[in-house]
């Protein structure tokens, strides 16, 4: 406990899933957490949790994030989880999802680090974090339906979920709060030279 007392974390997209386990880690750890997401129903559930205070945020919207900075003085960590894949090969995907899909994943990023790095650049100190998918320059895919999907497709849908993870070398998924650890380790003093690197935790999918 306390490995990431008296910093101050911006998070994003921390409503559920991978985000909302980070957050709750976080502020375990003792960071002082600013869980955004653009769900306000789901956020407003980790107001429960000390050290976690929430603000509803769209991170594709430039005026919004621009309002958000200047509420906060000082900022050790950032953190960008928000991010879509949209279901299905190129044929299925349209010109809106196209777009959506690189406003959400590419764009909000630059948005937030470009809002925030002079923050860090003042302080003299600082971390950010982005989250993508394995299936990108990790790892190419024909497709990239959903789990939930790729089992409904097939008629056995139990098998369908054994063959899924006969293919994941720990035979099993990752968890959310596996990946929390990680984003633990990152924001804390203890990954000080670990610097432009991909981590990834995936079960062994990409190897």
């Amino acid at each position: 406990m306390g490995r990431l007392d008296g910093k101050i974390i911006l998070l994003s997209a921390a409503a559920q899933g991978i985000g909302r386990a980070a957050a709750i880690a976080f502020a375990k750890e003792g960071a002082k957490v600013i869980a955004t997401d653009v769900n306000e129903s789901k956020l407003q559930e980790l107001e429960k949790y000390p050290g976690i205070q929430i603000r509803v945020l769209d991170v594709t919207k430039k005026e919004q994030i621009e309002n958000l900075a200047k509420d906060i003085e000082r900022i050790d960590v950032l953190c960008n989880v928000a991010g879509f894949v949209h279901h299905g090969t190129i044929l299925e995907c349209e010109e809106q999802d196209w777009n959506f899909t690189m406003n959400l994943n590419v764009r909000s990023m630059y948005l937030m680090i470009k809002t925030f790095l002079p923050k860090m650049l003042k302080q003299k100190s600082g971390n950010i974090i982005n989250m993508s998918s394995v299936a990108s320059s990790i790892k190419g895919t024909v497709d990239t339906p959903s789990l939930q999907e790729r089992i409904q497709a097939r008629p056995n849908p139990e098998q369908a979920l054994k063959d899924f993870l006969a293919r994941q070398k720990t035979g099993r998924m990752a968890t959310t709060e596996e990946v929390a650890h990680l984003f633990v380790y990152l924001a804390s003093d203890e990954s000080a030279c670990v610097t432009g690197n991909e981590l990834i935790i995936d079960g062994g999918w990409s190897l």
